[in-house]
């Protein structure tokens, strides 16, 4: 093992690039990236009396050293494709020593094109394209909460369509339009009222002054239900930000991130402020660990977070802490929004407030997570000796019947709520749940590089899925811990009927045999059910096309045997109908193909 080391680290190059240390078993244990490969990798070793790793690292390289078996590297172009390169690798294989701080999520930006007569404000998480576009934002949450709200309070045009109309509708009848559709007010008084939203956007104390007396008004009707649901958006309104009485009257935006890392867990806040004002914020935890580098926190965070797609972007940025690779990372950025970008760690003034503002919350939020009481997710780990806590999981089950409407299902557990925008549905064509499971988990892995992996997979399933998904991730490089949940086997065959048999968990230390009383089996068994409802609800809407699909092929004269044999040979009905006419001849015959081709 030594010699090997040896003879990689002294061929390597002297070229920008991003090296890679695995173990014995060709797990990936951490990933680097390097302007001079050759002298940044020898800093790590010293070579005499024989290789071994420098004394003067911290202890949780040195631990990470002796375990490396080998070492890869990828030569790039320059130190900016090596620190591009680097991020990407880290997200999409997870290593052992890297720190993952999961955040693909970007947020919704409220935008408005004025160079309409009579323009709308709309909801966006990309550029829009035009000469007179403004952004409010970012949302991190409520911002469909505050857009309603607009369209609530204010007389807009409410739908897209209705300028189009060139009558006045039924939004006018009740005061919610002045209809402009119909003339019934200028360009000038419209954009009056334009200017008022714009106002109030920033200052949200109007929105949700005018909210109140309506919650207020409606209570008195005895409309319970509806003042609920304003009861609700005001609190969703009003949780877009951090109370700050930090004002700038330079009109500044700025964007400020901060990073701590506690006992149990960390935190990454991030606070957006437009005009001299705080116009929202966010936070997302991640699991705390003993190789934490905070360099490679702001660093991993700040390139994840700014993309070539944002709709706006300050440019100036501010950081709770100093970190090594600032101006690297304010480069790329700067390169790839096309214009300078400044990343500091203000020392006074107000900007040193914001800063430790949000180091203050960031505290605040970890101090109510540790008060909070005991996560089963840690329990989990403990009993199935999970590399992370579990915090995030995906779910993955099947769903057919005799091979019909054949699908899979993805669903996702995070910070131990459902992320219902991160499901995913598969549409599969392999006869054989083994197949089947294939193909939805090729699929996951393939997409890696644009929603990260979670901490953990639950499969329904036993050892053979079990050991499917460890092939799978092996040969993709991914770190990603998996258990299986299966019906134990009575006379060799699954008993699904209540009671018939235990859920038995599959890991790749054991089988275990908890009681169903146990917290923690009940924890996986909600996953579980989770994903199996989503799936069969996804077959049974799947099943009720293709059953519409099938009579309308049987009307035309075709039997369910030739049905069969197309979807054989095609997969799907989808497929079949864009097959062309010689396709269809091959599978079954020239009939046939005139037949469906007349249905078009």
């Amino acid at each position: 093992m030594q010699e090997n080391l040896l003879n990689t680290i002294q061929k390597l190059p002297s070229s920008s690039g991003v090296y890679q240390y695995f173990d014995k078993n060709s797990k990936l244990l951490y990933i680097g990236k390097a302007k001079n490969l050759s002298n940044r990798v020898k800093s790590y070793w010293r070579f005499t009396p024989d290789i071994h790793p420098n004394p003067t690292l911290n202890p949780r390289i040195t631990k990470m050293l002796s375990e490396t078996d080998r070492i890869d590297y990828i030569v790039v172009d320059n130190q900016e494709d090596a620190l591009i390169l680097e991020n990407s690798l880290i997200k999409q294989l997870k290593p052992k020593y890297n720190i993952l701080l999961r955040d693909d999520k970007t947020y919704p930006y409220i935008y408005i094109d004025e160079s309409q007569n009579f323009p709308r404000f709309e909801l966006t998480r990309k550029i829009v394209r035009g000469k007179n576009i403004s952004y409010y934002g970012p949302c991190p949450t409520g911002g469909r909460a505050l857009l309603d709200a607009i369209y609530e309070i204010y007389p807009l045009v409410q739908k897209k369509s209705g300028i189009d109309g060139g009558k006045a509708c039924l939004f006018y009848e009740i005061g919610k339009c002045h209809a402009p559709c119909e003339e019934k007010i200028s360009k000038e008084d419209y954009h009056k009222i334009i200017s008022t939203v714009k106002k109030s956007i920033h200052k949200r104390r109007i929105i949700i002054d005018k909210l109140q007396e309506r919650m207020s008004m409606v209570a008195m009707q005895e409309r319970y239900e509806e003042a609920a649901k304003i009861r609700d958006q005001i609190d969703t309104i009003k949780a877009l930000k951090i109370s700050s009485s930090i004002d700038f009257a330079n009109l500044e935006n700025l964007d400020i991130f901060a990073i701590l890392n506690g006992e149990n867990r960390g935190v990454v806040v991030k606070i957006f402020m437009r005009e001299g004002k705080i116009i929202s914020s966010s936070h997302s935890f991640f699991n705390q660990t003993d190789m934490f580098d905070q360099n490679a926190a702001y660093k991993q965070v700040l390139l994840d977070f700014y993309t070539e797609e944002l709709p706006y972007t300050p440019k100036e940025i501010l950081v709770a802490d100093e970190f090594l690779a600032s101006s690297e990372v304010a480069e790329t950025l700067s390169k790839r929004l096309g214009k300078t970008i400044h990343i500091r760690h203000p020392k006074r003034g107000n900007k040193l407030k914001l800063t430790t503002l949000s180091l203050s919350n960031a505290k605040e939020l970890l101090r109510q997570k540790s008060n909070s009481a005991k996560q089963i997710e840690e329990e989990v780990q403990k009993l199935f000796e999970l590399s992370a806590i579990p915090s995030r999981v995906e779910i993955f089950d099947n769903s057919h019947m005799m091979g019909v409407a054949t699908v899979g299902a993805m669903v996702v557990r995070d910070a131990n709520r459902w992320d219902k925008s991160s499901y995913r549905r598969y549409a599969l064509t392999s006869k054989d749940e083994y197949g089947q499971m294939t193909e939805m988990l090729e699929r996951r892995i393939k997409s890696f590089d644009k929603e990260s992996p979670p901490d953990l997979w639950v499969l329904d399933g036993g050892k053979a899925n079990l050991n499917l998904a460890n092939t799978l991730l092996q040969l993709a490089g991914v770190n990603l811990d998996v258990i299986a949940i299966a019906k134990e086997k009575l006379d060799a065959k699954a008993h699904r009927a209540k009671g018939a048999a235990k859920d038995l968990i599959y890991t790749n230390h054991e089988i275990y045999h908890l009681k169903p009383s146990d917290k923690r089996l009940q924890w996986i068994q909600l996953l579980r059910d989770e994903s199996h409802r989503f799936a069969i609800t996804y077959h049974q809407n799947k099943k009720r096309r293709e059953d519409t699909q099938i009579s309308l092929l049987n009307k035309k004269g075709i039997g369910k045997a030739t049905i069969k044999k197309l979807i054989d040979y095609f997969g799907t009905f989808e497929n079949i109908k864009r097959a062309n006419h010689a396709d269809i001849s091959n599978a079954t015959n020239r009939k046939i193909a005139d037949i469906l081709h007349d249905l078009d």
